[in-house]
C-alpha cells in the first residue's frame, strides 16, 4: 500500500475521530425539521400545499392582523421568516401564480410590495389549517405537550434577533 494512501486514510481516521465526539446541532435540527416537514406535507398533500407554504400565509395572516396597511412587506415577511429575500421571493411565486397571494404596492412608497391573502387564499388557509392541526395535534401527541413545548421553545430561541446578536457577541439594540 502506498505512503500517501495510508496518510490519508490515518488523517481521515483522525478527522472521524474527532467527529465521533462532536455533536452537531446544525445537522440535528436540520434532520429534525426535513422530517417533521415531511409529515406535514403528507398531511397538506388533499389540498396540494406544502407545510412551508401554509407557514407563509399563517405568517402573512399574523402580520396582517398587527399591520394598518393590510399586509406585511416582504422584507418584514422575510425577517420575520428569518429567509432570505432571494429565498421568499422563490417561495412566493407560485402562491401569487395561482391567486393565492397578491403583492400590492405600498401606499407611501409604490417600490416597496405588500403581501395579501386573495379570498381564494384565504378560503384555501382556513382549508388548510385543517389538515395541519390533525398534524400538528399528532405531532405534539407524540412527543408529549410538553417536551413538543420545550422543542418549540428553543427553535423560537434559535431563530431569534436576540440569539444571533449573542452568536455574534454583541446586544440586540432597543
Amino acid at each position: 500500500m502506498p505512503t500517501e494512501k495510508i496518510n490519508t486514510d490515518n488523517a481521515r481516521a483522525d478527522l472521524l475521530g474527532l467527529l465521533g465526539d462532536v455533536a452537531c446541532t446544525n445537522n440535528a435540527l436540520r434532520r429534525a425539521a426535513r422530517r417533521l416537514g415531511q409529515l406535514y406535507d403528507e398531511a397538506l398533500a388533499p389540498i396540494g400545499l406544502k407545510a412551508t407554504q401554509v407557514g407563509l400565509l399563517g405568517e402573512i395572516t399574523r402580520l396582517a392582523a398587527d399591520d394598518e396597511q393590510g399586509g406585511p412587506t416582504l422584507q418584514e415577511l422575510a425577517g420575520r421568516l428569518a429567509i432570505l429575500m432571494s429565498a421568499l421571493t422563490h417561495a412566493m411565486k407560485p402562491l401569487v401564480r395561482d391567486g393565492i397571494v397578491e403583492l400590492r404596492p405600498d401606499a407611501s412608497d409604490k417600490r416597496t410590495k405588500r403581501c395579501v391573502l386573495t379570498p381564494k387564499g384565504e378560503a384555501l388557509f382556513s382549508e388548510a389549517l385543517v389538515y395541519w392541526a390533525s398534524a400538528n395535534n399528532r405531532v405534539e401527541e407524540v412527543l408529549g405537550h410538553e417536551s413538543a413545548a420545550q422543542l418549540r421553545g428553543m427553535a423560537d430561541h434559535v431563530a431569534s434577533d436576540e440569539f444571533l446578536a449573542d452568536y455574534n457577541g454583541r446586544s440586540v439594540q432597543a
